[in-house]
C-alpha cells in the first residue's frame, strides 16, 4: 500500500536536520561538493512552518544540485548567534565552506526557486513535477485510472509529495469516495498540514460532505424561485451546484447573496466563496474570475 512506502533515494538524502556538533560535517564539509542551504527555524515560528514545505520542494526539484540542512535554534542557538541571525526563518547558502547568500522570511515558491537558481543555474521541472503534470492532464480528460497510477508512482518515490496526495484526494472526492479521499489526506505529514495543496484537498472533502447533507437540487431551486430573498436556500443551492460541477452557477448565487446582504449569516456567502476558491486552487480560471467579481462587489 502507498501508506506503507517510505522516502527512498536522493530525495531522502537532500534534506536533513543538523546540530551544533554535526554542523561542520553536514554544512562546511558538504558545501565543498555542492551548495548547502541552512534553514534556521524554531517550533513556535509560524512563518517557518510556511517556508518548510516550499524550500523542501525546491531543493528536491533541484535534483541533487543543492542540499538543505535544518537547524532548530531553540535547541542549537550557537551557530545562529555566530551568523548574526536576528529573526527566523533565516536561510543561509554555503559554498566551499563559507556563507555566500541568504534570505529571511517565508518567501513564495517562485522566489525560493530563484534563490536556488542563483547558486546552481536554471532548474527545469523535476521528474515528479513532470509526472504530476501528465497525471493532471489525464485527470482533466477523464482518465481517472491513468492519472491515479501516475500520482501513485510519484508517491512511491516520495511518500510526502503533497501535490500528488492532494490530487488523489480530489480524484476520490470526484468519484464520491470520501473515505478513500480521507485516507489519502491522512497520509500527509503533519509538518506539511498547512500546505496550500492540502488545504485545498481538505476544503474539497468538506464541501462534498456539506453537499451530501442538502436536499434535492430541484427543491432548492424551487425555493429560490419562490423567494429570491431566501438566502439560506440560495446558499444551499450554490453548495449543491458546486458538488455537481456547476461552478459558474454556484458562484453566481453566492455573489447574489453578497450583493443583497453582505452581513447575512456572519458574512457566510463570502466565506463559502473563499472555500470554493481554496478547493479549486489559486490558479484555476474560475477562482481567478470569481475573486475578481467578488472584489468588484466588495470594493465598489
Amino acid at each position: 500500500m502507498l501508506a506503507e512506502t517510505s522516502a527512498t533515494g536522493a530525495g531522502a538524502e537532500l534534506v536533513k536536520d543538523t546540530t551544533t556538533a554535526t554542523f561542520r560535517q553536514d554544512v562546511i564539509a558538504e558545501s565543498m561538493r555542492q551548495p548547502v542551504l541552512v534553514d534556521f527555524w524554531a517550533p513556535w515560528c509560524g512563518p517557518c512552518k510556511q517556508l518548510t514545505p516550499v524550500i523542501e520542494k525546491a531543493v528536491k526539484a533541484a535534483g541533487g544540485k543543492v542540499k538543505l540542512v535544518k537547524m532548530n535554534i531553540d535547541e542549537h542557538p550557537q551557530i545562529a548567534g555566530q551568523l548574526g541571525v536576528q529573526s527566523i526563518p533565516a536561510v543561509f547558502a554555503f559554498q566551499r565552506g563559507q556563507p555566500v547568500d541568504g534570505f529571511m522570511g517565508a518567501l513564495p515558491e517562485s522566489q525560493v526557486k530563484g534563490f536556488i537558481e542563483r547558486l546552481v543555474g536554471p532548474l527545469g521541472p523535476s521528474a515528479a513535477e513532470d509526472l504530476i503534470a501528465q497525471a493532471d492532464e489525464l485527470a482533466a480528460k477523464g482518465d481517472v485510472g491513468g492519472a491515479a497510477e501516475l500520482y501513485a508512482a510519484v508517491l512511491a518515490q516520495d511518500p510526502e509529495n503533497v501535490a500528488a496526495l492532494a490530487a488523489l484526494v480530489k480524484l476520490h472526492v470526484d468519484l464520491g469516495d470520501l473515505e478513500g479521499a480521507k485516507g489519502f489526506l491522512a497520509m500527509a505529514p503533519q509538518a506539511k498540514a498547512n500546505d496550500p495543496a492540502l488545504a485545498g484537498a481538505r476544503a474539497a472533502i468538506e464541501l462534498a460532505e456539506q453537499a451530501a447533507s442538502l436536499g434535492d437540487l430541484g427543491e432548492l431551486q424551487g425555493r429560490v424561485d419562490a423567494d429570491p430573498a431566501d438566502h439560506q436556500a440560495r446558499f444551499d443551492l450554490a453548495v449543491a451546484l458546486n458538488a455537481r460541477g456547476k461552478r459558474q452557477e454556484a458562484v453566481d448565487h453566492l455573489l447574489d447573496i453578497v450583493r443583497r446582504d453582505r452581513s447575512w449569516n456572519e458574512d457566510g456567502a463570502r466565506k463559502q466563496l473563499v472555500q470554493f476558491f481554496e478547493a479549486w486552487g489559486p490558479m484555476d480560471e474560475m477562482t481567478i474570475a470569481g475573486r475578481r467579481r467578488l472584489s468588484s462587489i466588495l470594493f465598489a
